[in-house]
């Protein structure tokens, strides 16, 4: 038996975390190291408007805080990992609690990711949007079809995300909905995992140029290649290529059911991860540490 730790990406963040993860014995510690190294109230924009959350630049740090403080009090009373994965934003995470960087490393390195993606992203010239129960073949062959459109997400066997020109994504949901299937455009604030993040790319590039970055302790099945990678040049280069490439999601999932994984914990807040898993019918066990932190390990190893 093998458990591979998950931690979440942006979509995670809600309003009122700060007061939720307060519950946790380490959170005052970490949230005012966060505060400190940002050189902003982050707790108060955690509890604050759900709309100045939502920001790339904010909600980016948000759950990368709150998602390794989850792990902190995991680890207090649960094993330690096989893996680690992490999906797109997640990845910086899995990075940080496999000590391939430190935890204020990894705060920094969100932040800059978060502004440099916005910078890169013009109002409303970038969109995605979610594909339900259509084959990825065919969605392959039809994203050709569209103009500055890209596969962002594959998911899962059931969902993958296309990502790039409003127009092209309207015209590509549009055309889908005529058909019968089902895709819906996401409230999001740009196209994120494409070509168009280039520019977010090469400057998060010239960030992590000079931070060395160590040998993890865990195997990382990293997004950009789904298989583990533990070179630390090789992660620097994988986790910089996913910001303008595409998250092989299922893929890594599989690759660690493949290498004996069967337990699965997504680790921060919601439970988006493993309600893929769930609507997958993995023959695997899944548990989102979601908020509560009682039985704990109770909770993993029945496979909640």
């Amino acid at each position: 038996m093998k458990l591979a730790y998950i931690f979440p990406g942006q979509g995670s963040q809600y309003s009122g975390m700060a007061s939720d993860f307060s519950k946790y014995e380490s959170w005052d510690n970490y949230a005012k190291v966060a505060n400190d190294v940002l050189g902003f109230d982050l707790i108060e924009i955690m509890d604050g408007d759900e709309e100045v959350l939502k920001l790339t630049e904010n909600a980016q740090p948000a759950i990368y805080l709150a998602s390794y403080v989850a792990f902190t009090e995991l680890k207090k009373c649960f094993r330690e990992p096989d893996f680690v994965a992490g999906h797109s934003l997640g990845e910086y995470t899995a990075l940080a609690v496999a000590g391939v960087y430190d935890f204020e490393t990894g705060l920094y390195l969100v932040r800059k990711r978060g502004e440099y993606i916005s910078q890169a992203m013009k109002p409303g010239e970038g969109s995605m949007a979610a594909v339900i129960g259509v084959a990825i073949e065919e969605i392959e062959e039809l994203v050709r079809k569209y103009d500055g459109l890209y596969i962002a997400n594959y998911n899962s066997e059931e969902q993958t995300v296309v990502s790039g020109k409003t127009e092209s994504i309207k015209s590509f949901v549009k055309h889908l909905t005529e058909n019968g299937k089902r895709a819906i455009e996401l409230k999001v604030s740009g196209p994120f995992h494409t070509p168009f993040l280039e520019s977010a790319r090469e400057k998060m590039a010239a960030e992590v140029e000079h931070i060395k970055f160590r040998h993890p302790k865990y195997p990382i099945v990293m997004n950009s290649v789904a298989r583990e990678i533990t070179d630390p040049e090789q992660i620097k280069h994988y986790v910089l290529e996913q910001i303008s490439g595409p998250v092989y999601w299922k893929q890594s999932i599989d690759r660690m059911i493949a290498l004996g994984v069967n337990e699965f914990v997504e680790v921060g807040p919601k439970n988006v991860l493993t309600s893929m898993l769930k609507k997958a019918k993995l023959n695997v066990k899944h548990f989102s540490t979601l908020i509560e932190t009682k039985n704990l390990a109770e909770g993993v190893t029945s496979g909640r």
